[in-house]
């Protein structure tokens, strides 16, 4: 007969097994990848890449083909950009940016990461960013550090938002305990926190004290859009 340590331990360990299966089948790989890439749960979360190509079926039409070694998927990280196209889909709606605004944002992200990590890191990544064989990578850093800093001047250091003028009827009315005072932040605030800290905008107007309301949201994407704009070079 167990007494009541005992099954207390048997329930501890069952909850503990079953935490660790979880955490093995969300890490699971789509068959759509083949055997070749291993699961790993500390990748995290993580969505398929087909490489599809246009190829002319005729004289006037096109079919996608796709072209993944052996017909498999890859796979890359998920990023905050697809959790705002997929809540897009679901609430059918018009993802909120564009392709090549959101292509910039992952660019960013990636220069940013790689030039924080030592030599040996980017020696093994510089691969991926096309080109520099047999370049030091020295000289690959500096040009990437170079982008970098050349996207960061695109952003300007304006303010993101800027705060309402506030009704006399309405000045009398203190700040209820809870509630502080919005801070003044710059784009490159706004972008720094959804491209390298993967906030939604809903986290970002809350880590500066706004208010998470419709038109401070839409003035926040509004805002993210045109600093994503101005880092590929459409807006001075």
């Amino acid at each position: 007969m167990l007494i009541e340590g005992e099954w207390s331990g048997k329930i501890a360990l069952h909850a503990e097994k079953l935490g660790v299966q979880l955490v093995k089948d969300a890490a699971q790989i789509p068959e759509e990848c083949g055997p070749d890439i291993a699961p790993a749960p500390a990748r995290g979360g993580f969505v398929l890449v087909r490489n599809v190509e246009l190829l002319p079926v005729g004289t006037d039409k096109v079919e996608a083909v796709h072209r993944g070694f052996g017909g498999r998927a890859a796979i890359r990280r998920a990023d905050v950009f697809d959790a705002m196209i997929a809540a897009a889909l679901r609430a059918k709606r018009p993802v909120p940016l564009t392709p090549g605004q959101i292509a910039i944002g992952r660019r960013y992200h990636d220069l940013a990461e790689l030039l924080s990590a030592d030599g040996t890191k980017l020696s093994s990544l510089q691969s991926s960013f096309g080109g520099g064989a047999g370049r030091d990578w020295m000289d690959r850093r500096l040009e990437f550090a170079a982008e970098l800093e050349g996207l960061r001047r695109r952003i300007g250091s304006g303010p993101a938002m800027v705060l309402r003028r506030v009704r006399p009827s309405q000045r009398k009315r203190a700040l209820m305990p809870e509630e502080r005072a919005p801070h003044i932040f710059t784009r490159r605030d706004l972008v720094d926190a959804v491209c390298l800290k993967g906030k939604t905008i809903k986290q970002t107007l809350i880590m500066f004290d706004w208010q998470d309301n419709g038109r401070n949201g839409k003035a926040a994407l509004e805002a993210l859009a045109g600093a994503l704009d101005a880092m590929i070079g459409y807006r001075g």
